[in-house]
């Protein structure tokens, strides 16, 4: 897979790419990460990327131009373009598993009050992270980044993510790891048996049991009781 980000801030990639999982998923030659300067497709002396929004009012917007010759310059038949926004389709474990089907995404980070509206033109997929305002798409793009890489076939174990929360519309089993007593705080004794039908079952009822208590929500669309 491969993954071009747009950004106006090209430093703040510089750790997540250089470390830890992502790190090794791209010395493995598992996911190619390519980090772009949108100021770098400006055709300004100033490297210009922003002005005024017609109609006034406050901050600046993005303008089309470096967005769209960005985007010429690396776009492909297999590729598909998102926009991190606020606006923009509530990510999801289900879509970070939908998005490993694409050979090559390109990420948008859109940044100041806005961006041109004519840029969406361009987008296959406008993508929140949430119902809350950031700064810029840099964080949001970090993490559509992290929950694909670590998907992909042979960055880490299968069963280190077959098992997560989300991905069976219910949320985690909890986890213990010694010491066995701590501060009067017993490990579940099934989880000692070894009898691993018996933990499997405890799993499933935890994680339903779980998803009650924090995420109701979630069970709405299931046969879980």
């Amino acid at each position: 897979m491969k993954i071009d980000v747009l950004t106006l801030f090209p430093d703040m990639f510089t750790e997540i790419i250089n470390s830890s999982i992502i790190k090794r998923a791209i010395e493995k030659n598992k996911v190619n990460i390519n980090i772009h300067n949108i100021r770098d497709y400006s055709t300004y002396n100033n490297k210009q990327v922003d002005d005024t929004p017609y109609g006034g009012g406050a901050g600046m917007v993005l303008m089309c131009d470096p967005i769209f010759r960005a985007v010429d310059n690396l776009k492909s038949e297999n590729s598909v373009v998102i926009m991190l926004s606020p606006q923009g389709k509530t990510y999801n474990q289900k879509m970070a598993q939908k998005f490993l089907d694409y050979e090559h995404i390109i990420l948008i980070c859109g940044h100041y009050e806005g961006f041109d509206e004519r840029i969406l033109s361009i987008v296959d997929i406008e993508l929140s992270v949430g119902d809350y305002i950031l700064t810029g798409g840099e964080i949001p793009a970090m993490i559509v980044i992290d929950s694909i890489t670590r998907l992909i076939d042979g960055v880490i174990n299968s069963e280190s993510y077959e098992n997560d929360s989300f991905n069976n519309n219910l949320l985690d089993y909890p986890t213990y790891t010694k010491p066995r007593i701590y501060r009067g705080m017993e490990v579940p004794s099934v989880l000692l048996s070894g009898h691993h039908e018996n933990i499997k079952k405890y799993r499933i009822e935890e994680q339903i049991k779980n998803t009650k208590k924090k995420r109701p929500d979630l069970l709405e669309d299931t046969n879980y009781e």
